[in-house]
This record gives C-alpha cells, structure tokens and sequence, in this order.
C-alpha cells in the first residue's frame, strides 16, 4: 500500500513579509515528525525520493480568534452584515478590541473596552458611577451583543454591562446605524462581545493582582479536551475581585464563573453550551457630586463620598448560551443560536439634592430583574451567478425582554446651607431609612420578530455589493395597565459598494438604517411612525502585511428623522389636556471624520489609534429656536485614543502605554453653565517575561494623574459630576501553561 504523506503548514508571516512557523507531518504507517520551517530543504529532499504526494493546508497567523496572537487585529468580523467578511472589505467603521489589549491595558468591564474603543464615549448622567451610558456619533447605545444575539439595554439597561472582560476572546465595534444585525435602536453603534472558546489542547492561565486602594485580583483560566480525539473539549473561568476606591467608604466586590463546552457532533457538526454567573457587590451612592447653583464647581476633594456607610448598589447576571452549527458539503453552514440574560440588581442609595442653595440628601430602594431572550438561526455560504462566486446569508431572528421592578424613597433629609457641611461629611450621621417599596411599580414585556438576508455580489475582480434588508415585528406591552405600542412590518436597508484600488487599498459607500419606536399620538390617536436612524458613509481602507495591519479613513453623516414634536397649538388635539398630542417631524444631523489604524507596524510593535470628529446639531424642533443648535453638548466633538505596545530585543521586556483626549464638554441654559474642559490621559505599561511560563506586568494609570470629570451635572438641584480616577497602579503576575 502506498504511503501518504499530509503536511499541516502554520505560517506566521512577518512585516518584511517573510515566512516563519512549524510544519507538522503526518504518514501513514510512520511516527509524526515536527520540525522548524528552517529544515524544510533538507526534509524536501528526502520526500522527493520518497515520492509521497503531498496536502498542504495554510493557515494565517492572523484569525478571528484573537486570543494568542499578540495583535491588536483581527482578519475578519461579521458584527456589521452577518457575513464573515475582512476588515478592508466591511463598508463600515468597525474596531475589533483583541485579546492581547485587553490584557495589556487590563481592561475589567466593557465599560474599560469602550472608554479604549475609537469613536466611542461614556458618560454616566444623573443615574451615578454604576449606570454607564455608551455614546457614539453623537446617540446612545441602546443593543449590547453576546457572539451576535442583540439584547435590548432599556431604560435600566446599564446594570446589563456589569460582565467581566476575562470571559471574552475580543469586542468588536461597529459605527454607525446597524439595524441590519440589530433590530431596533439608535444610530449608534453595535457592541458585541465575542466569548472564549475551549480549546483542543491543555492550557492553563492564572493571574494575580495587586493595585492602588487595596485592590486585589485572582483570575483562573483551563481549557482542553477531554477525551483523546478532542472531540469534546470545555473551559472554565474563575474570577474574584475585592478592591476599594479613591473615594472614601466606596468598594467593590467581583465575583465570576464561567464555564463553556463544545462537542463535535460528527465531522461538520457542532454544539456549544456555555453558563456565566456573575455577582458585584457595591458600596457606592447613586448620583454623583454637586454644583454650584449657576454650574459652577465646587472642587471638592476627589475622595469626597457624600453617601452613608450602609448605601449599598448590588447586581447578579447569569447568561446562558447554546448554539449548534453544521457545515455542509458544499460550504454552505446553518447555524442556531439561543442567548439568555438575566440581571438582578438591589440598591438602597442616596443621591445629594440642592434648592435655593441648600443642600439635601434623598434615598431610594429599588429592586428589580430584567430578562433577556434571544433567538437566532441562519444559513450562510457561497452561490455561483454568471460565472462568478458570491456569498449569502439569510435566517430569523425572536427577542423577548421582561422587566418587572419596583422601590420607594425617602423624604429629603436637610443637610445645612454651606460647601462645608459638604467638605466635612459624616459618613454616619443619617440614619438608615425606612423606604416604601410600594411607592413605584414597572413591569413590562417587549418582543422583537426579524427576517432578514444579506448577499455579497462579486460585480468584477475589484468591485464588490452587498445588499441587505430585515424585516422587523416590534411590541411593547405595559403589564401593569396592559397597554402598549407596536410597531408592524418595518423593513430596514443596507448597501455597500466596495471597490479595491489595489492589493491593499479600498474605497467604499454604504447606506444603512435603524428604526426605533415611540410611544406618541398624533391628532388621530394613532401611534407616531418610528423614528428612523440613516447612517451614510464614504471611506476608504488599507490593508498591510498579510492583514496584520489595518486602516481607515471615512466621512459620516447620520439624520435621525419623525422625532416625536409636540404640537404647539394643543386646541386641535382631540384628547388634551390627558395625552398630548405629537408629529413625527423632529431632524437632527450628525456628520464627522472617522480615522483609524489597528494591528503590526513591526513584528514586535502593535499599535491601535483612532481620531473622531463628530458634529451633532438640532435640524428641526418644536422650538425653532433651538433649530441650528448644537446637541449633545455633554459629548465630546473631539476624540483622539492610542494604544501601543512595543517588544524590546530578546522578547523579554515590552513597554507600551495609552492615551486619551477629548474636548470640552457642557451643560449649559439660562444662569446654568457647568463644563469640562478638553483634558489628556496617559497610561503607561511595562512587561517582563520572567521565564517561558510566568509574566509580570506593572500598568500605571492616569500617569500625570490628571484631575477631570468623567461626566458632569445638567443642572444644580441633582450632583451629576463623576470624577475620573487619579493616578493609580496595578502589578500583575500571569503563569501560562500550554497555548502561547
């Protein structure tokens, strides 16, 4: 019988474009053989007189997964179409935020991934530290994704983001309108988080930290098969954190399971099964610190906590996750995919108040729980149509969101007249209310039903379409009352055309569209048409080394249209004073600069930089006035973010940092003017390999320790200024065992 030899090529390519790697042999009726890339010559020889017919599978070193491959790139992503396309061949801005900057930056939260993603800002408004709110281009997030299922933040939605980073493999960002993936919701962007995967062979990481205001860390991380063939494989993730604050009294406690499987079905079929159970325990108030009547700041200290030692603000999150794939013979694959979300959040907090120059602290106790169900299955894969291949993907997707909440509060309890009692606060003297939880009830349902479909039409060799469109069925339900609104048969649009110039450089336009309903009446009592988000953009793409680099340059203009305006002559409404009657007339416009780089400048020098510019203002209002205006204006126009990491000679030491900018942002109306102005923030990032297996790493952030608000307050009588942290380090320790 004759032998066959397989041959298995990994090809790491590095920037001079040169090949290095391993190259694993297997024969039939022989031993396995592993030999460096150097020794192919003479190993060649040898098959020549062996005359062994030869396999050859090449695989680049720069994959979806991100996780071991020390970029800060990825070759490809699907978040924008559903189609697994490169980043140069995507007619959006997208980020990816890789494995290797999560742990270079330490990134905890997804609030950590977004405050580093390009385009992309945080501001916490009236709801405090713990209620994060993601901004891009000028409009809030409102969809968080897990591995592609879309969940509906809402009103509360903020407690959703608690999940800890050490569960994902990377996010991945899109900019712009993304109703094609999304469903309903704002112009913003798409966030999704794309979790680890268990892999074939043993790997085990363990992480300790140590930081700034008694932070300490210990995160365990094992993956492998668990029969020989690694035909099924599993993971798990532990993770603990206990650290206090800059702030006085304020701390939090993390703690986070994760466990996932995979079973290969067969050759071409696959199951996933994953369970994440996630508890934060805080000690933090609910707003933040006070201004001065008129906006001014009362530059308290940045350990000021003007809450009491029992304000108490603690969430669980349980998610589970199932997915089964199967590829066909004629690269087509079916994928369904169910996702679960339920957040349980419990505070009794306070928050500082102010009227006519006195000072006065509310409280409130809030329980509730909001679940979160999503559906997907698809099909995807190539077609032929005149003599070209092209790709397709269509499926149906079901969302089904339940909230049920309620809570009370307190009385305002006086606290003197002058910044001093502020300045010299008792963290015991008020007393632990007594709280009505009857006093505020919410219980709520909203679906969501979608088809959908995408095809990328290979037009010629450089020109590429994609054309896309859903179809979304929205209803939301007030169960308390059992009314609602919904919205029936509206179809979204996507379009892009891609050309490549050359090898490396693109150019493209794209059209895409979101819906989000609104519960307004017109005179006719009917239900006001969605407000619809149009994303336009032109820009164009580079790619460099083998994919290990990626850039982009592109101009966007989003209209967000029929906002709800209220009519000014209320006379005509049929239903006054009761229910005010509205027109879907409202416009406003934001237009900017999208600039971005992300991957390898080197083999040893990783680098992720991007500048946005955003201009937001008001189209058409029901106060003309306010027609021209800038929007927004607690977001920034301004963003500039940079990350690096460069490794030194050897490979043991590596040094990196980060930087943030932005503009000034306010608030500002009549004897109201509070502000931030435009500020810088450097971190900066060292790393030693002490042996094959242990790595220590010291980031220092805020290095200048830079004093800033994180947000500020929109008016005097509710504090709404957030501090950003000051200088502050954290010195970890990583043993890693297998993998890279």
């Amino acid at each position: 019988m004759n032998n066959i030899l397989i041959e298995i090529k990994y090809i790491r390519h590095n920037i001079a474009g040169e090949g290095g790697g391993m190259i694993a042999r297997l024969a039939y009726g022989s031993a396995l053989a592993l030999m460096s890339c150097t020794a192919l010559a003479q190993e060649q020889t040898r098959e020549r007189e062996a005359e062994l017919p030869v396999v050859t599978v090449t695989e680049s070193a720069v994959s979806e997964t991100t996780e071991g491959s020390g970029s800060y790139t990825t070759r490809s992503m699907s978040s924008a179409t559903k189609l697994p396309l490169p980043i140069h061949e995507t007619p959006q801005s997208v980020t990816v935020i890789t494995r290797q900057r999560i742990e270079d930056q330490a990134m905890v939260t997804v609030a950590d991934a977004v405050q580093n993603a390009p385009g992309l800002s945080i501001s916490k408004a009236q709801g405090g530290p713990l209620r994060d709110r993601f901004y891009s281009r000028g409009f809030a997030v409102d969809n968080i994704t897990y591995d592609g299922l879309p969940a509906t933040l809402g009103q509360y939605g903020g407690d959703m983001l608690v999940a800890d980073m050490a569960l994902y493999d990377r996010v991945e960002v899109v900019r712009g309108a993304t109703g094609l993936t999304q469903g309903a919701g704002n112009p913003a962007a798409a966030i999704n988080l794309v979790r680890k995967r268990p892999t074939r062979d043993f790997r085990l990481r363990a992480n300790a930290n140590l930081g700034s205001w008694d932070r300490y860390g210990t995160e365990v991380d094992v993956s492998g098969a668990f029969n020989p063939t690694g035909s099924l494989r599993g993971r798990a993730v532990v993770a603990l954190q206990d650290n206090k604050s800059f702030q006085d009294v304020a701390s939090t406690k993390r703690q986070v399971f994760y466990l996932i499987t995979e079973a290969d079905l067969g050759s071409r079929t696959l199951l996933t099964l994953s369970a994440t159970n996630q508890r934060n325990d805080n000690r933090i108030t609910w707003g933040g610190l006070p201004v001065g009547a008129d906006g001014r700041d009362l530059r308290l200290s940045r350990s000021t906590y003007l809450g009491n030692n029992w304000d108490y603000w603690d969430r669980k999150n349980e998610s589970y996750f199932a997915s089964l794939e199967h590829r066909f013979d004629n690269e087509w694959k079916a994928n369904f995919s169910v996702n679960y979300v339920q957040v349980k959040s419990e505070m009794l907090a306070t928050y500082v108040s102010a009227a006519a120059g006195n000072f006065a602290q509310n409280a409130g106790e809030y329980h509730y729980q909001d679940k979160r169900m999503s559906y997907d299955g698809y099909a995807s894969g190539p077609f032929r149509l005149l003599g070209r291949k092209h790709e397709l993907a269509f499926g149906a997707s079901y969302r089904n969101g339940d909230f049920d909440g309620y809570g009370g509060w307190d009385a305002a309890v006086p606290m003197g007249s002058s910044i001093a009692d502020l300045e010299n606060w008792s963290h015991s003297r008020t007393p632990k209310p007594n709280i009505n939880l009857s006093l505020w009830r919410m219980v709520n349902n909203e679906k969501q039903k979608s088809f959908y479909a995408t095809t990328r039409l290979n037009l010629a060799d450089p020109l590429k379409l994609i054309l896309g469109a859903r179809v979304d069925d929205y209803e939301f339900t007030n169960k308390l009352n059992d009314t609602g609104y919904d919205v029936k048969n509206n179809l979204t649009k996507y379009a892009g055309l891609i050309y490549d110039f050359d090898s490396r450089h693109a150019g493209y336009v794209s059209y895409t569209d979101i819906f989000k309903p609104q519960n307004y009446y017109d005179v006719s009592g009917k239900i006001l048409d969605p407000v619809i988000g149009k994303n336009y953009e032109v820009g164009v793409k580079g790619k460099y080394f083998n994919g290990a680099l990626n850039t982009s340059v592109a101009i966007f203009r989003v209209d967000q249209k029929d906002i709800a305006m209220r009519l000014y002559d209320q006379t005509v409404c049929p239903t006054a004073p009761a229910v005010t009657c509205y027109r879907a007339a409202g416009l406003v416009r934001s237009q900017g600069v999208d600039v971005e780089v992300q991957g390898a400048l080197t083999s040893n020098w990783q680098v992720s930089a991007g500048y946005t510019f955003v201009d937001k203002k008001i189209k058409k209002d029901a106060t003309p006035a306010n027609e021209g205006n800038r929007a927004d204006t607690y977001l920034p126009r301004h963003l500039f973010k940079a990350a690096t990491m460069y490794r030194l000679p050897g490979g043991q030491w590596r040094v990196g940092g980060n930087v943030y900018w932005q503009n000034e942002t306010y608030y500002k109306s009549v004897g109201f003017n509070s502000r931030q102005d435009s500020y810088a923030v450097v971190d900066l990032i060292a790393g030693y390999r002490i042996s094959r297996d242990v790595d220590l790493q010291l980031n220092v952030n805020n290095l200048f320790d830079k004093t800033y608000y994180q947000s500020i307050s929109s008016s005097g009588t509710m504090g709404g200024n957030v501090y950003g942290m000051p200088r502050n380090v954290l010195l970890s320790v990583r043993y890693l065992m297998g993998g890279k």
